[in-house]
């Protein structure tokens, strides 16, 4: 038997004319059962006209990007009458999308705006389409958009924040000012995310003051947030104002607001990086106790990565054995990052064992612990693992704000037009560390090389050139920032502590992790990041 599609006015049709499917070309991949997508009008294949199996169906196709299936869902989907259903015009579009057929799925997204005209929907599709990571088809969307409200404009600038897209997000917050239309706090709560990752203490201020100007009421969320971007800027005296300002937990105690579970993951973040083991045991045990809240992965999360940062490596293990529900890749990795702390090569090789997609990072870890117990031939072995799969280390950068202008480094750089005087500056910083003791950690080098050679390589990492252009361009005495795209390394960190103490200057630097506020030879983050 063959179907035979005549030309639809469908808003959704693929073409002018659909393709002729026979019903085994139909055959479609389902999570839970295969599926024969024969004519709707068969009964016994009720489940097909279910737009949430449809919907699935393309979900898969997206992720294992299926286009001939997807077009044949496509069809489906038109004839069935699903296609202005936003999760499955969000779905087409993002599939196309991933199945690199951009004409396709401009061709839905311009049929969108002929037939839905409902804006509740309308925004149901952007949301759905910034979840999946689809952020420039969800901005010609909102382009195309005939009305916008306040939810639209969140959608977009919370979708670029999720997608660590915060240049776009503060850029798209900028033309919603200038249409006039008035931010929320929910606006100003991705738009501080946004400042905060960032790490521009301009644009902080800048945010911060409209929020006074606008009278934002500031909850719990806004309050964290607000801190979290002040101390990422740089500013820890702002950021602790703005702590001492806020509802604590103590203060809740007293005045009888029930803390959620959301309250319990930021005192446990916070154990976690001051290094409070038995307050982050006393608070775990609250939650479930004296409040009966159940521990989510969150909260599970952190206190592996408290216990592990602390070394109770067993600990850590025993509790993640222990948990009621399956432990994420987020926590596997907090373990793994413990034992290359720590040197626990075993409980590592476990560690990585559970991680079913294994980044660079991942690799870069296990190699690291490998290397710092001096076994060459394990840290051989997984140099071979990521060439076979195909995996490359990030490279690390720093850069620094000079005079409007970002300069930025690589490790070993040789392209600033400066780079004699930096490397001159460098080398005198150098000398006079090790006068004040410091030594390389020469372990950290992930070779089989002298000694010698594994400490010049430490000696030009991408933060120590640019702190050594701030210092060749600053006046004495002004504080210095620098940004890095991954974790400092633990030598740089010792490092610059020595330095800061050399120049009595005060250095920030906001890494992948955290902020590291370093003054007089330590360290605000004490040594625990």
């Amino acid at each position: 038997m063959m179907i035979k599609f005549q030309r639809s006015t469908h808003p959704l049709t693929l073409t002018n004319n659909l393709p002729h499917f026979s019903e085994s070309c139909f055959s479609i991949w389902n999570p839970n059962r295969s599926f024969s997508l024969s004519s709707p009008f068969h009964s016994h294949h009720h489940s097909l006209t279910d737009h949430r199996v449809l919907y699935r169906v393309l979900e898969q196709c997206r992720i294992s990007r299926d286009s001939k299936t997807a077009a044949k869902t496509h069809a489906r989907v038109v004839v069935l009458g699903y296609a202005t259903y936003p999760s499955l015009v969000s779905s087409l579009i993002s599939t196309y999308a991933n199945c690199r057929q951009p004409q396709i799925a401009n061709h839905v997204v311009h049929h969108v705006f002929a037939h839905v005209s409902n804006l509740f929907n309308m925004n149901l599709i952007l949301e759905r389409l910034m979840k999946v990571g689809q952020c420039d088809v969800a901005k010609k969307v909102f382009v195309k958009m005939p009305v916008r409200d306040i939810v639209s404009w969140n959608t977009v600038i919370g979708g670029y924040v999720k997608n660590s897209r915060v240049v776009d997000a503060l850029s798209v917050f900028r033309v919603m000012l200038n249409a006039k239309v008035e931010p929320d706090g929910f606006t100003f709560a991705s738009v501080v995310t946004a400042c905060a990752r960032l790490g521009a203490l301009a644009n902080a201020k800048w945010v911060h003051a409209l929020m006074v100007e606008k009278r934002i009421e500031l909850n719990y969320i806004l309050s964290a947030a607000l801190i979290d971007m002040y101390a990422k800027c740089g500013r820890i005296d702002v950021s602790k104002c703005v702590f001492e300002d806020a509802v604590l937990f103590s203060r809740m105690e007293m005045e009888n607001v029930l803390p959620d579970s959301v309250t319990f993951i930021g005192i446990l973040i916070a154990c976690s990086h001051c290094g409070l083991v038995e307050e982050g045991r006393k608070y775990f045990d609250m939650m479930q106790n004296q409040f009966l809240i159940l521990p989510q992965l969150e909260h599970y999360g952190t206190m592996v990565d408290l216990l592990g940062r602390s070394g109770l490596l067993d600990d850590a293990y025993d509790m993640i054995k222990a948990m009621p529900i399956e432990p994420d890749v987020v926590i596997w990795r907090a373990l793994l990052s413990a034992c290359r702390n720590h040197r626990k090569k075993e409980l590592g090789e476990v560690a990585i064992a559970n991680i079913s997609r294994l980044e660079s990072g991942d690799f870069v870890l296990l190699s690291n612990m490998y290397c710092s117990l001096r076994n060459w031939d394990g840290a051989e072995r997984v140099r071979q693992m990521m060439k076979k799969g195909g995996v490359h280390k990030k490279h690390g950068k720093s850069w620094i704000e000079l005079g409007g202008s970002i300069h930025q480094f690589k490790a070993a750089d040789h392209l600033h037009a400066e780079m004699k005087a930096i490397y001159r500056v460098l080398e005198g910083l150098n000398q006079r560390a090790k006068l004040e003791g410091f030594a390389p950690m020469t372990e950290l080098v992930l070779m089989d090389v002298s000694e010698e050679e594994k400490e010049e390589n430490l000696n030009f990492h991408s933060e120590k050139l640019a702190l050594a252009y701030a210092v060749l361009k600053s006046s004495p005495g002004t504080k210095i920032r620098i940004f890095k795209n991954l974790r400092i390394c633990q030598d740089c960190h010792n490092w610059i502590k020595i330095v800061s103490r050399i120049l009595n200057r005060e250095i920030i630097v906001r890494d992948r992790i955290r902020f590291h506020q370093f003054e007089g030879g330590f360290c605000s983050c004490r040594d625990y990041w």
